[in-house]
């Protein structure tokens, strides 16, 4: 991974065969990212994306192993259980123009990862679980 800072913004390239969300998060820890917003594209393979099903409280997957266009990376960054948490959505493309899109949990980088994280400087976003939803949801704090 290689990364360039601009002013509160951080360019990152992730590099191929390194995991985006793993790198992602370990590069929030380290440079004490708490809340943040993360964009990205590039081209990706071992993709675990899912819908959630609200009705039984779980997540319906699907994994893409070949490689697919990341046309779209959109995510947040916020304090859960006390680390520094991304939740981000996707959208994919094949080469025959076809379009899949969800929730993310792991996918690997083919060939280019470009992302840019823009640190919010807030340490009061956090991520509470919602026993409604059942899931972490963002409860925000204004101090």
């Amino acid at each position: 991974m290689q990364f360039q800072k601009i002013n509160h913004s951080y360019i990152v390239h992730v590099e191929k065969g390194e995991k985006v969300m793993q790198t992602l998060t370990n590069f929030c820890i380290e440079k004490g990212i708490h809340s943040a917003q993360i964009s990205g594209i590039g081209a990706v393979r071992n993709i675990d994306i899912g819908a959630y099903d609200i009705t039984n409280k779980d997540y319906i997957h699907r994994i893409f192993e070949e490689i697919l266009e990341l046309l779209s990376f959109q995510g947040n960054v916020a304090i859960k259980d006390g680390e520094p948490f991304l939740h981000a959505h996707i959208t994919l493309g094949t080469h025959d123009m076809e379009v899949y899109g969800g929730h993310l949990f792991e996918m690997e980088v083919a060939a280019v990862g470009e992302f840019i994280i823009h640190d919010f400087q807030n340490k009061n976003t956090l991520r509470q679980y919602n026993d409604d939803i059942g899931l972490a949801t963002l409860k925000l704090c204004n101090l």
